[in-house]
């Protein structure tokens, strides 16, 4: 994995019987994973709440889901979400494709995306899909527990927590094909409030540090979760935390599956904790909606073509 000298990014124990509320250590835990995020804008968390089984089963359909003929595939279009369609063949991006499944941890909305993928029905994958996603959507909660505990806003964020939703990314990249490296997705920031990533055993993904440098992400384990900050996070934390640029270069003949849950947040309006606004940190973003953000970040000129799409949409 590159020099012994290249960064790493922090690897946190988030397993579970670790994770006690009432013992001494779990505010230096907390705060280990705040500064984390502020220094990196991700971190690689340790987490036992997704079984092997789960975890398996959910790669193995999601699989089967890229073998499915393209013209099926296409009728995964954007519906509510932005980036809940199907992604694939496209000149930028050739190794490139994905799927997007909107409202991921409700019934409703992993059978609606089934119906549409296999109209004479698939259970395995819908319920591969909700019990993974909704494993993954526990590692949330623990996490946004973590962070406001550490800034003191856990009611700014209990507040906001049932409005969130989640979109699942599935993405399948083909391999180099002999080239030394090529460019399986362009850097980028997610748009989502926070995303958690997971792959097959694989590599690919980059992150860049505040320097700079890109930094390869070596996943310790099959339990192990890339947590990262998305825009609409980083505006909420007023700037302390930044949504980190990264990519996926891919090298060598195999190729690779992952997937992200990324969590959104509707119907609310996402507004700076008070707190988190002082002398050191004056208001770096107003009040927004974080829908209309990604709308914003991705189908205008002036969001497509922003450096920070988050400042240019509600910067003070």
């Amino acid at each position: 994995m590159g020099s012994s000298t290249q960064p790493k990014l922090p690897v946190i124990d988030l397993f579970s019987e670790n994770l006690n509320l009432n013992s001494n250590s779990w505010g230096t835990k907390c705060d280990e994973v705040r500064h984390a995020l502020e220094e990196y804008g991700c971190f690689i968390a340790m987490y036992d709440g997704v079984p092997c089984e789960v975890r398996d089963a959910m790669f193995l359909a999601t699989q089967e889901l890229f073998n499915l003929p393209t013209e099926v595939k296409v009728l995964n279009i954007i519906a509510d979400a932005p980036y809940s369609g199907y992604v694939g063949q496209q000149p930028m991006a050739p190794l490139y494709e994905s799927f997007g499944i909107e409202d991921v941890t409700t019934k409703e909305g992993v059978e609606s995306f089934t119906k549409l993928m296999c109209p004479s029905g698939n259970q395995s994958l819908s319920e591969s899909v909700l019990m993974y996603s909704t494993a993954v959507a526990k590692l949330h909660y623990i996490v946004m527990k973590m962070i406001t505990k550490s800034y003191g806003i856990e009611e700014h964020y209990e507040a906001m927590h049932g409005s969130t939703t989640y979109l699942f990314k599935p993405t399948k990249y083909l391999p180099a094909q002999g080239a030394e490296k090529m460019l399986g997705i362009t850097p980028h920031t997610d748009k989502s409030f926070m995303t958690y990533l997971t792959q097959d055993e694989t590599n690919g993904l980059e992150i860049c540090t505040k320097d700079g440098e890109w930094v390869e992400v070596d996943y310790p384990s099959s339990s192990s979760f890339v947590v990262m900050a998305g825009d609409a996070f980083m505006a909420w934390t007023n700037g302390r935390i930044e949504s980190p640029n990264h990519r996926v270069m891919m090298a060598g003949d195999k190729e690779r599956y992952s997937t992200g849950l990324f969590a959104t947040i509707k119907d609310h309006i996402i507004q700076v904790p008070q707190q988190l606004v002082d002398e050191n940190h004056p208001l770096q973003f107003q009040a927004f909606d974080h829908y209309k953000y990604m709308n914003f970040s991705i189908y205008t000129p002036e969001g497509m073509s922003s450096k920070c799409p988050i400042k240019t949409y509600c910067g003070t």
